[in-house]
């Protein structure tokens, strides 16, 4: 997506003053607030007004934390605008805070002169406990820095839904659409969208999707009150220019798995899925769950590697073979892909990597599973890796690792996060018409003098694929050791070191299939180049857009291909005099250039389990001109 130094100055929601470019929402509330839920109708009525928009979901680790407690909150952050947008913003320019807990988790990041939109309702002397404030923060002055806007928005909903004979915990239920109708008003949003989604959602219980209109209408309502006097202001922001076409917005989840349908269509083949659910990859099976109509066959096995080994299988007897998960589930698989790398058989392995290890931090975002992608497994077996960069380039890498996959008779890993997968952003739709086709041709006769070959290889290193049960071509695969173009076991020496190297010189041949690596701002060579991978690339984009208004020599190298590297990166590298590399782990990446090029790459680290901001990666590059 393209990117605007707009986006770099975005200002907060000072009354008096003319509309920002763009602003930065956080909504935060315990985990049964419904936040995510606002959040992600706040996004619709957004995209409906035609800002550009990225979004931050941000889910509590426990299934359900004790109601009002610190680790219970969840929040969901939204930065929207009339220029492009490419990341989720820093400091957010309004806090909406449902409890203490979610305020005192919270209030830090707000900018200085930011909106607090606090629900006094929720303060009582219990919740400040299990916050532990000791006094009430909205009234000790300890927020003095921001503008504060605190009302019972409890109240208010229970007597909004009143006319429906409600009990307490279902009208209290109602005050997520209270504050999305405040929000809708304050960003001069249409209300009847949502609506039209609630009397949907609630088809079969009218009465509660009439509840939830007239709590929308009354936040809505409220909001022109509260305009007369003190923080609350309407603000208008224009539409951001785009080209014509068909929009959406997308997750990235959403996206892998349209992805995976397409490049499984630029194939010409069904599709099979086999997967285990897993935070935060278990979205892409709910997805593909609801596509059988082109041709998907979904499969929730009892374990990961019952998923991987099913996928396996498909691929045996050709269809495409996909699974998913997230790094403990990965582990589980590695046996399962040295098996698809040993049979060569085509098989995409999407990662949504999280906080690790073990169980980590399974709800937040990292990187750091990017040796386990290019080393981790048991033995020499290479395989090709793939990362996606936003929620809709995710779409395109599916495709990609699709294509590699088939073409070149290996299995595929491809990366996204936690923030890729939840986050949500603008997509317009692709023409079908401009994706290449690669379809897929299976032997049907003997390739030898008079015999099958099922491993003689072709120019570029490949087998062939032969369906099971084709008329004459009956052969045998399998984990152990094969013989040269017969595949027969065989255990010596020579062969062995003769089909490890044939292995690793056809993934290494995938490089010459794919493009040459690109500076996506700035130019080739200078004093700094900072390369990143996966999810960093938006804060990077505009960290560097920052840097270089200032008029430093700093330019942003994006790499998608992560193993094989593009043939050209080597070279492009050595033009700088430094390079950064930033990283959501303990700077794998950075090795992984150092290894192969030789260069003095520099790491910048963060594994908190949230994304980079861009003023942490101006710091960084400030740092290294210095």
């Amino acid at each position: 997506m393209a990117t605007s130094l707009a986006e770099s100055k975005t200002p907060a929601a000072t009354p008096g003053t003319a509309a920002p470019e763009a602003v930065v929402v956080r909504f935060a509330g315990d985990s049964g607030d419904g936040m995510q839920l606002t959040g992600g109708q706040f996004t619709l009525s957004t995209a409906l007004a035609g800002n550009d928009l990225a979004t931050f979901p941000d889910f509590p680790a426990e299934i359900r934390a004790p109601q009002g407690t610190l680790f219970g909150v969840s929040a969901f952050q939204i930065n929207f605008g009339s220029t492009d947008i490419t990341t989720a913003g820093d400091a957010p320019d309004v806090l909406v805070a449902m409890n203490p807990a979610a305020l005192k988790t919270n209030v830090d990041a707000l900018k200085p002169g930011g909106l607090i939109i606090a629900d006094t309702g929720e303060f009582s002397k219990r919740n400040l406990d299990k916050a532990k404030y000791d006094a009430s923060p909205l009234e000790d002055g300890s927020l003095s820095k921001w503008d504060v806007l605190a009302f019972d928005i409890s109240a208010m909903t229970v007597e909004a839904v009143k006319p429906f004979e409600l009990g307490n915990k279902d009208a209290l239920r109602c005050k997520n659409m209270w504050t999305l109708g405040l929000a809708l008003w304050m960003f001069d949003r249409d209300r009847e969208p949502i609506a039209q989604w609630l009397r949907d959602k609630f088809k079969k219980n009218p009465v509660l999707a009439d509840a939830n209109i007239a709590a929308l209408n009354a936040g809505h309502a409220y909001g022109e009150t509260a305009e007369l006097s003190g923080p609350l202001k309407k603000l208008h922001l224009d539409p951001t220019p785009t080209q014509p076409g068909l929009y959406r917005t997308i997750t990235g989840a959403e996206a892998v798995s349209l992805g995976l349908v397409a490049g499984a269509k630029l194939a010409g083949l069904p599709m099979f899925f086999g997967g285990y659910p897993i935070t935060p990859a278990s979205a892409i099976l709910h997805n593909l769950v609801r596509m059988k109509e082109f041709g998907v066959t979904t499969f929730q096995a009892e374990d990961e590697i019952a998923a991987i080994c099913s996928a396996i299988g498909a691929s045996y007897a050709g269809q495409l073979g996909v699974t998913s998960s997230s790094g403990p589930g990965l582990a589980l698989k590695t046996e399962a892909m040295g098996l698809a790398v040993m049979t060569e058989l085509p098989l995409v392995i999407v990662n949504s990597q999280r906080g690790g290890p073990s169980t980590g931090l399974p709800t937040k975002t990292e990187q750091s599973d990017l040796y386990q992608a290019v080393y981790g497994r048991n033995g020499d077996t290479p395989l090709p890796v793939v990362a996606a960069r936003s929620p809709s380039d995710a779409f395109e890498c599916a495709i990609e690792a699709c294509r590699i996959a088939v073409q070149y008779m290996t299995p595929v890993i491809l990366l996204t996060d936690g923030y890729i997968g939840n986050a949500a952003e603008p997509w317009k739709v692709p023409d079908p018409s401009g994706f290449e086709p690669f379809p897929i041709k299976f032997l049907e006769s003997k390739n030898g003098d008079d015999q099958l070959l099922p491993y003689k290889r072709d120019e570029r290193g490949v087998r062939p694929w032969i369906k099971p049960g084709t008329p004459g071509l009956m052969h045998r695969i399998g984990g152990i050791e094969k013989a040269i173009d017969t595949g027969d076991l065989d255990y010596s020496p020579s062969v062995h070191q003769t089909q490890t190297d044939a292995r690793k010189a056809k993934v290494d041949g995938v490089a010459n299939g794919i493009p040459p690596q690109d500076v996506c701002l700035g130019n080739e060579g200078g004093k700094l180049a900072v390369v990143g991978w996966g999810s960093t690339f938006g804060p990077i984009h505009q960290a560097v857009r920052r840097a270089r208004a200032k008029g430093h020599d700093v330019s942003h190298i994006h790499v998608r291909h992560v193993w094989p590297l593009p043939g050209n990166l080597g070279d492009l590298l050595k033009s700088y005099e430094k390079v950064l590399v930033p990283e959501m782990n303990t700077g794998q990446f950075k090795t992984v250039l150092r290894d192969q090029f030789l260069v003095d790459a520099k790491p910048f680290n963060k594994v908190s389990g949230q994304p980079f901001t861009i003023a942490e990666l101006e710091s960084a590059i400030e740092a290294q001109l210095d």
